[in-house]
């Protein structure tokens, strides 16, 4: 399947400032970017730096009073979808050590806090059955609402209300799964089929020694999601984080499918 993205973002500022920008989808086995292109008016500085895990890149900009970007690529996406049922867990003793920080509770992901539910709700499954459950419950229990959360929105306060949105999701399924001693981590993605189109969030889980896409949201199978980059949660994979105040103009995100 191969993606076409096309973004664009306008945001103001009164100030210099340093904003660190994460948009473009990460060159990898099961991704090859085929075209890229990401233009801004002229800036201070720009320079591309290696993102969280070596995965993808950030970029580095100082802006004077504006930023505006355009990005746009064309993605091969080679993944199979796989059933996670029959997919075992590494027992924590034996986890690669660069897994081991994604176990760990997080400022998005107090998934200390999720133990005892995890353990009553699912108790009796393991390894990929119980991510499969997990994911399940998630996108039949969360009503997808945009509006209703906000950056300062954790896991638990999603686990609460019982509704919010993509990142909202990806936090709890994170959660979860930490809670039952799988690796997981949050993924910023392009996706084709969600709706409204924007850029979106999933969770990564590591089983049969490798890291496997799940959204709980239903929106974007595994097959068809391109990866931007990857964290502890969202505020390690943010596509723009700015060091200084600054003002929205505009945003557009469209991801276009195409099965050659």
């Amino acid at each position: 399947m191969r993606l076409d993205i096309d973004v664009h973002l306008h945001y103001t500022m009164s100030n210099p400032t340093d904003l660190l920008l994460q948009i473009e989808a990460a060159d990898l086995a099961d991704q090859k970017v085929i075209s890229r292109q990401m233009l801004t008016d002229p800036v201070d500085h720009f320079i591309r730096v290696t993102a969280e895990d070596g995965l993808g890149e950030r970029a580095w900009l100082r802006c004077d009073d504006a930023l505006r970007c355009n990005y746009t690529a064309q993605v091969l996406v080679d993944r199979p979808r796989l059933d996670l049922a029959p997919l075992g867990a590494v027992p924590p003793h034996l986890l690669p050590g660069d897994t081991v920080r994604y176990l760990m509770p997080s400022r998005y992901c107090p998934s200390d806090e999720f133990q005892t539910f995890v353990a009553s709700e699912f108790g009796g499954l393991q390894g990929g059955a119980l991510i499969k459950a997990m994911r399940d419950w998630l996108n039949h229990t969360l009503g997808y609402v945009p509006g209703v959360s906000g950056p300062q929105t954790t896991a638990l306060d999603t686990f609460v209300q019982r509704q919010g949105v993509c990142r909202d999701f990806a936090h709890l399924m994170v959660c979860f799964a930490r809670a039952a001693a799988i690796p997981a981590r949050f993924v910023s993605v392009y996706a084709p089929d969600v709706t409204p189109q924007d850029f979106h969030a999933v969770a990564e889980v590591y089983l049969d020694g490798t890291w496997h896409l799940v959204d709980a949201t239903g929106m974007a199978p595994a097959d068809t999601i391109a990866r931007i980059g990857v964290g502890m949660d969202a505020a390690e994979v943010s596509f723009l984080t700015s060091y200084g105040p600054i003002g929205f103009l505009a945003q557009t995100v469209n991801v276009t499918a195409h099965h050659d």
